[in-house]
């Protein structure tokens, strides 16, 4: 598997996470909007069809999460894959995911 850097990308209310690899072509996203002080929402996650199947969207979830919970902030899951995700993971996101 591919080692993805991620990064965070913050104009104002809006942000992204992007992750890219070398040797992989595009990059994949998950966008978010910055609702309050301690609250986002992740709204689109977007994976160029090069990089399906590696597992990318979830290593995006994992470093959302993982941010908010460092600095304690709660997320709203607007985004269909997002929220299948913490569907998932519901035990290991219940502190982070707005209620």
């Amino acid at each position: 598997m591919p080692d993805f850097q991620i990064r965070r990308d913050l104009q104002g209310t809006k942000g992204r996470y992007l992750a890219q690899a070398e040797g992989v072509d595009g990059v994949a996203q998950m966008v978010f909007t910055q609702r309050t002080a301690t609250e986002f929402s992740v709204d689109h996650t977007e994976v160029p069809e090069s990089m399906r199947g590696m597992g990318v969207a979830n290593l995006l979830a994992a470093r959302v999460i993982a941010d908010a919970r460092a600095v304690g902030h709660k997320i709203v899951p607007i985004c269909p894959f997002f929220r299948s995700y913490v569907a998932r993971h519901k035990e290991e996101t219940a502190d982070v995911i707005a209620a």
